[in-house]
């Protein structure tokens, strides 16, 4: 209820300052998400939910079904504001998308809940018809098929991942997770259709392709295992030869078509472009050498104390404050190479879970061994996502900024801090309110583990950091739009502490709401 209650005033903080006639649909489609997720609570607590669900959390699907639609509305009214009208329509396309998903699993919840909830059904159907006349009034025919589609990829690809994955997932972190999978897919199809050459950032196609690349990788791999041990030599070898084949058989050629150059030479050129980013890229290379020498160093003192011994909370947190040095100076002195880099790392983090998951000779069992001691409840299913979602939540409000809306590269007043979400909300935040909430908090919040202390700290601790930002970064202009950073950090840190979500995906992409709108 309290976790509902915050995301209510964020929602109405949002629709305070951006009100339009989507606004109606996004309180009505908040109102029946409220009441849908006691639907789909007590399925996930009786085992009726038709696919298995992480335990140990609630379904969260009030907090994940107002973000997509959040996220189009308030990039809609920036773009709207710079004149761009392409991305202004871009921004109706995400939020009717992200409604029309978040309605799909709310009558998914309804229609397998026995007996029939007559209330639930009727408010549901109700925000549908807001949602649905909205639409019908304010998207081209164009636009109509386009959400259709991503929806129906969604669909296709919950039902598939789904089953292979059990227990990775709550209701609303599939919701977020494939949604935007489903929509990155949608995206890359229509570009790749309609290629016009020099149109386009080649970066943004980078990440499309690069995304699309791995799901693919990872399905045809999955459906390939059930026929084959994975754990041999000759299935490792086969996993490495298909692995070079796809990407440079199809995903090379797929870039190529999109960027209308060689992928290998632009991605060199790009990454050693300028002095500067050849420091960056030694300086981000002593960091993660630094991360895997915390990971050997933690798995050393395991084997002389005990096997059952797990990383402390403190320890799991080592990594935010590397990931904290290393987003700052890329954000600070080279946004564009920071976003490709971010790209990168997520592709191989993504193919080594391949290779743990796989047992792929010769690192699989390795690397099974090295992070099982970090894992936590959060990773109950059969693959480990807690560090991949880490680095997503730092890199989407990067991945996510409207460059194109911001006249000078950067928005106006809070917008200013859109980048530096992940930075404020998973780096100071949420690793502040778990160290100090850890060690010195004795007062908690009702009906939760985490301590009032802990979240005043963290609040702190992201003003501290915005003057911090203020001084170090001469493009950060706030225009007096201090309340409205406080008014934001706080939500945020209440929702931390009241979540049960994935919050190092959740609160970075709140926090990017609340300063862009």
């Amino acid at each position: 209820l309290a976790e509902s209650l915050v995301v209510f005033a964020i929602v109405l903080s949002v629709h305070g300052v951006v009100w339009d006639r989507f606004s109606w649909c996004a309180l009505a489609l908040a109102l029946q998400a409220f009441y849908v997720q006691f639907k789909w609570d007590r399925l996930l607590q009786g085992g009726g939910a038709v696919f298995q669900f992480r335990g140990a959390a609630n379904s969260g699907l009030l907090p994940a079904s107002m973000v997509i639609p959040l996220l189009g509305i308030v990039m809609k009214e920036r773009c709207r504001a710079a004149g761009i009208v392409y991305f202004e329509r871009f921004g109706v396309v995400v939020a009717s998308t992200g409604m029309l998903l978040a309605l799909f699993l709310s009558v998914l919840a309804v229609g397998i809940t026995k007996p029939m909830p007559t209330n639930t059904c009727i408010l549901t159907g109700m925000a549908g018809s807001v949602i649905i006349y909205t639409m019908k009034h304010s998207l081209a025919v164009s636009e109509v098929i386009e959400v259709l589609e991503v929806l129906l990829i969604f669909v296709y690809l919950s039902m598939i991942l789904l089953y292979l994955l059990p227990r990775c997932f709550t209701p609303g972190e599939a919701l977020l997770v494939l949604g935007g999978v489903s929509f990155v897919l949608n995206q890359l199809i229509k570009r790749s259709l309609n290629v016009v050459e020099g149109k386009g950032d080649p970066i943004d196609f980078f990440l499309l392709v690069a995304v699309v690349g791995v799901v693919l990788l990872g399905l045809f791999f999955t459906v390939l295992f059930i026929f084959m041990d994975s754990g041999t030599w000759i299935s490792s070898m086969f996993f490495h030869m298909m692995t070079a084949v796809l990407g440079l058989g199809v995903i090379m050629p797929w870039l190529y078509r999109l960027i209308q150059r060689n992928p290998l030479l632009w991605l060199l050129q790009f990454l050693f472009q300028t002095q500067t980013r050849l420091y960056l890229l030694v300086y981000w290379t002593l960091l993660a050498a630094s991360a895997c020498g915390v990971v050997l160093y933690q798995n050393a003192k395991r084997s002389s104390e005990s096997k059952k011994h797990q990383a402390s909370t403190i320890t799991r947190k080592y990594f935010h404050f590397i990931v904290v040095a290393t987003y700052v100076p890329g954000l600070i002195y080279d946004r564009q190479l920071l976003y490709v880099a971010a790209v990168l790392c997520l592709a191989v983090f993504i193919f080594l879970e391949y290779v743990r998951y796989f047992r792929i000779k010769p690192f699989g069992q390795t690397l099974r061994h090295l992070l099982s001691l970090f894992l936590d409840e959060r990773d109950s299913g059969p693959l480990i996502l807690t560090h991949i979602y880490l680095l997503l939540g730092m890199s989407l409000p990067v991945w996510l900024f409207p460059r194109s809306c911001a006249p000078k590269g950067t928005l106006s007043g809070a917008g200013a801090l859109v980048p530096y979400s992940g930075v404020l909300a998973v780096g100071v935040g949420d690793t502040v309110a778990s160290v100090f909430g850890s060690t010195v908090g004795e007062i908690k919040w009702p009906g939760t583990k985490k301590t009032f202390e802990g979240t005043m700290t963290a609040i702190f601790a992201q003003i501290i950091a915005v003057a911090l930002i203020l001084i170090f970064d001469s493009s950060v202009n706030l225009n007096s739009s201090y309340a409205w950073i406080l008014a934001s950090v706080s939500l945020v840190s209440l929702l931390e502490a009241y979540t049960t979500q994935i919050d190092n995906l959740l609160l970075p992409l709140y926090l990017q709401i609340m300063f862009m709108a």
